[in-house]
């Protein structure tokens, strides 16, 4: 069973490496025109000049939105107009990721709040592992990012295409230090079900029983209160 689970995730990890979130590159920011390069600089009145000629949602060869470009390069100014110009904020980029998804993964507490704060869901399927925002910083213990997605609706129990929940995906990929403990702590405390069990039925609280992360098997084990 140990075999089966480790080479899931050496080949989730591999995938993970292939299929990585795809930021501007210094060639693409410098070409930029219009929208896409107003939302790069966070230059807010250009912004609202240009979106009132349309094109919010246009797309550069990555499938990037100029929502996209400004949650990359952390504007979270930048998102706001946007979002309150009209721009789709459940639009995909070519790797399948939202901006919500895009500012959890850089651990970018500002421009998510602004995010969500626009209207922004915290509850969309992306990535090609049909995960969600909350399983990606979940299993990169970006603890308060994972606090803020969870407050905004995020679905505690989704179960992406490898098996996995947030909850397995904070013990089995997280290196058991203090931000994956939180980041455990708080899917815990908010109410996420922790007998959902992997693809070969191994619960969090057994997978931190095996890899001697205490005081997750702490948490996973304490029964919750009514």
């Amino acid at each position: 069973m140990r075999t089966i689970a480790t080479a899931a995730m050496a080949l989730a990890i591999g995938l993970s490496a292939a299929c990585a979130q795809t930021p501007p590159t210094p060639v693409e920011l410098a070409v930029y025109s219009g929208l896409h390069a107003a939302a790069a600089r966070g230059a807010i009145e250009e912004l609202r000049m240009l979106t009132s000629a349309g094109g919010l949602d246009a797309r550069d060869a990555n499938g990037r939105t100029p929502l996209h470009v400004a949650t990359f390069q952390r504007r979270p100014d930048a998102v706001k107009a946007l979002i309150a110009a009209g721009a789709n904020h459940a639009l995909l980029d070519n790797q399948r990721y939202d901006a919500v998804t895009i500012a959890a993964v850089q651990d970018d507490e500002p421009t998510l709040r602004a995010l969500l704060e626009a209207g922004a869901s915290a509850k969309l399927t992306t990535s090609v592992y049909d995960g969600t925002a909350l399983i990606a910083a979940a299993h990169l213990g970006h603890d308060g990012v994972v606090r803020q997605l969870i407050r905004a609706g995020a679905p505690l129990d989704h179960v992406n295409n490898l098996g996995w929940t947030a909850l397995i995906e904070a013990v089995i990929l997280g290196d058991g230090g203090r931000r994956h403990i939180a980041t455990v702590r708080a899917l815990v405390e908010a109410g996420a079900n922790r007998d959902i069990a992997d693809g070969q039925g191994v619960t969090p609280l057994r997978h931190a029983q095996a890899r001697g992360y205490s005081e997750m098997v702490a948490l996973l084990g304490k029964r919750a209160t009514k």
